[in-house]
């Protein structure tokens, strides 16, 4: 059941730049904090989806030429919500949950650390101070951050699917590369990520196939109040 779903997923999402993984939910449930837990029974199947550096060209601005701009609270939030909805509208026959990256529990807690549901799922690792084994942070919060073993940094997790009718206790877990293999490399990523985020530079730890466009990285680099006008302007073109 899980190797079909995972077809179609594919089918419907890889043209738009989105890339798709399976997990179960005890894998999830295994690492993160009681109060993060997904409460569905633990074989229940789940996907994390994934934007690539392609996304931007193959969904988000068809997207924009579709929808209008105004009252949207935030364009690639909105176009993401879109594609998720055709995922529903072609899979009549399944219940599908879907919970985007940006949605919050009443206190405020994210509804799901897609991170860690990358991880688990085996489609970014997600290196964090626990990665390290000599710690040259002290007592200092450091954030972790998941890198993709071919876009490195250039790529989003966008949210998960969950399939509450679907149970598969045969589906065999996938680790993530660990593409980032030295502790010398591991402490540059992190101190980059949590200290010199704006840069970019941790995008670039590794070797990538493909990094974002100009216009891509122009769009993101903007002032999320911004971005409304910087559309407007280059649909005036």
């Amino acid at each position: 059941m899980s190797s079909s779903i995972q077809r179609r997923l594919d089918e419907l999402l890889s043209p738009y730049g989105f890339q798709c993984n399976p997990f179960r939910i005890h894998w999830y449930n295994a690492v993160v904090q009681p109060c993060f837990h997904l409460q569905y029974p633990g074989d229940t199947l789940a996907f994390i989806v994934l934007s690539t550096p392609q996304m931007f060209e193959k969904a988000f601005k068809p997207f924009l030429t579709i929808r209008q701009l105004q009252g949207v609270r935030d364009p690639i939030d909105e176009c993401v919500a879109h594609y998720f909805s055709l995922v529903r509208k072609n899979f009549p026959d399944q219940r599908i949950v879907t919970i985007h990256d940006f949605e919050l529990l009443p206190n405020r807690r994210p509804k799901v650390l897609v991170q860690s549901a990358a991880h688990v799922a085996g489609a970014a690792y997600y290196y964090q101070m626990k990665d390290v084994q000599q710690n040259p942070w002290g007592a200092k919060k450091i954030y972790g951050v998941c890198i993709h073993p071919r876009y490195g940094g250039w790529f989003a997790i966008r949210g998960v699917l969950i399939f509450p009718d679907v149970q598969d206790p045969s589906l065999e877990q996938t680790l993530p590369v660990d593409c980032v293999s030295t502790e010398e490399k591991r402490i540059e990523l992190l101190n980059r990520f949590n200290f010199h985020w704006q840069d970019w530079t941790y995008r670039d730890i590794i070797d990538v196939e493909e990094r974002y466009s100009e216009e891509q990285r122009q769009y993101f680099a903007t002032r999320p109040a911004e971005r409304f006008k910087l559309l407007e302007q280059k649909s005036d073109r």
